[in-house]
């Protein structure tokens, strides 16, 4: 029996144009985050293995923990995971530290072009040096921070007239950061049928990455920028610069004046329960959840709207979205390697979007159908277009952690000023670079 198995996996493998490197199949962990883009490659993946032969087995990590654990899982040289589905930022040093295989071989064997993959993707995802074709990761996860509204609320005549009178202008989505927040603040502490509303919810986690990825959601329109010089680490007049500063005071504002109150460490988890629970009128999160947000019974449908993060001086969205790569460390990186084959096929990528997984796949994202497949898929490739990343350095959480206690002291904590904390940032960040050799 056991060799009648072996032979028809075979068989199906050859049919789907994979090979078979193995006398046997083996059993792969894929490792990532637990949210419902995870419940979405279970899906996805059982055609893998009826294929390949190949078990898969999965090692879904809360966000709270998923750093922590993975990154220990890597630097022990752990045997967890065959595969990982890791953050932008994890690249640099999945590379450096020899973490991650690098795929440019093995893509030129199997003919896997990175053309053939959003660029934006591809460069923040799967390159180190940053730009360079060199590839560690097979774009795997587009995701943006993005925006969702309740759209009933916008659409009632009372409201709509008390905010013309108050705004001179129609009740609508923003497009800029400014409108943003006379948005937020229309709606703060306003009732709305019987119950007192907030008009936000944002992020302002310490622990994480959770007030870095929410400040820069406003700092980036504005103009903050991590260097002066691509590569060249000089901050100064970047980081700190009147644009910068000007953002950072913004989401303070942001926070202080339409945020529920007592939300003072907030990330994904709070801001979904703020909306689902009819606390605020908006509030910002990752494109990976709007899906299940749409098909929210009581909140979803056409309860909800979408859009994409409002520029100001420019557009631009802060990133978020992981690469799939093969852990050097495996046992199985040959079967490993055939998931990947299989993954990277514009069929596979087209079954990803469908089931709620966010393809950077140009087939994909290029389809005249595309924007009208979901109620935010045109957001999310206005997003995807403007997008900014934090650095993706090997001393990347070195660098996160600075960053999340210099906003979350000035934000959430009152603490200085704006430009002092970033000052501060410059200089922290300037120590991490001397260690490092980069300064």
């Amino acid at each position: 029996m056991k060799t009648a198995k072996l032979l028809a996996a075979t068989a199906l493998v050859a049919a789907s144009g994979l090979t078979v490197t193995h006398a046997q199949a083996d059993e792969l962990t894929l490792c990532w985050a637990a949210w419902d883009p995870a419940n979405a490659l279970v899906e996805l993946s059982k055609e893998f293995e009826a294929q390949s032969g190949h078990t898969m087995k999965f090692e879904f990590v809360p966000w709270p923990n998923f750093a922590d654990r993975m990154l220990n899982e890597l630097n022990s040289g752990g045997k967890l995971c065959d595969l990982l589905i890791g953050d932008s930022q994890w690249i640099g040093g999945g590379a450096e530290n020899g973490h991650y295989v690098k795929l440019n071989d093995f893509f030129d064997k199997e003919g896997i072009s990175m053309d053939d993959f959003a660029p934006a993707t591809v460069y923040a995802y799967s390159t180190w040096p940053k730009g360079t074709p060199n590839y560690y990761a097979l774009p795997a996860m587009g995701d943006a921070n993005g925006w969702f509204y309740r759209k009933d609320w916008f659409e009632k005549p009372e409201i709509q007239e008390a905010f013309k009178a108050e705004h001179g202008r129609d009740l609508a989505p923003p497009k800029t950061q400014m409108e943003l927040l006379e948005i937020a603040q229309f709606f703060q502490e306003r009732e709305i049928d019987g119950q007192k509303r907030y008009g936000a919810a944002i992020f302002t986690e310490r622990g994480s990455e959770g007030i870095t990825m929410g400040a820069t959601s406003s700092m980036y329109p504005f103009g903050f920028k991590y260097e002066m010089t691509p590569g060249k680490y000089d901050m100064e007049g970047a980081v700190n610069s009147p644009e910068a500063v000007a953002g950072l005071e913004f989401y303070k504002e942001l926070y202080q004046t339409a945020t529920p109150p007592g939300y003072t460490d907030s990330y994904m988890e709070q801001s979904l329960d703020a909306f689902k629970s009819g606390q605020v009128a908006m509030a910002m999160n990752w494109f990976a959840f709007f899906p299940g947000l749409y098909a929210d019974p009581d909140t979803g449908g056409d309860k909800i709207g979408f859009f994409v993060n409002p520029g100001q001086a420019k557009e631009a969205s802060t990133l978020g979205g992981q690469g799939i790569s093969v852990v050097a460390y495996s046992d199985k990186q040959d079967a490993a390697l055939e998931y990947i084959k299989w993954f990277a096929q514009p069929s596979v990528q087209k079954k990803w979007w469908d089931l709620g997984g966010y393809s950077c796949h140009v087939s994909v994202l290029n389809d005249p159908g595309f924007a009208d497949s979901a109620p935010f898929a045109s957001d999310f490739l206005l997003a995807m277009d403007g997008v900014m990343d934090f650095w993706q350095e090997p001393a990347y959480a070195e660098l996160l952690l600075a960053m999340q206690k210099r906003l979350h002291d000035y934000v959430v904590a009152d603490q200085g000023t704006a430009k002092e904390a970033l000052d501060k940032l410059i200089e922290d960040w300037t120590e991490t670079f001397e260690d490092e050799g980069k300064l």
